[in-house]
């Protein structure tokens, strides 16, 4: 199953901690990003906008590839 809006996803571990993302910015993941589902609330090219949950957290971009369908 693909990414797109409105999906219900997760992210890869694996996928994450290894990135040019990660490198760029603290590499300390909170849980919720792999432990809880977040909502794709758009899709440009190789990204998707991702807002999880009830959390108080902002919306981050993250490479499709990083993400897998929540079921």
């Amino acid at each position: 199953m693909s990414v797109k809006k409105g999906a219900a996803v997760r992210a890869i571990r694996s996928q994450l901690e290894n990135s040019v993302e990660a490198q760029a910015s603290d590499t300390r993941f909170p849980p919720y990003l792999f432990e809880t589902p977040g909502e794709v609330l758009e899709v440009r090219d190789d990204y998707a906008l991702v807002k999880w949950g009830r959390v108080p957290t902002p919306n981050i971009w993250l490479r499709v590839d990083q993400l897998e369908v929540f079921s």
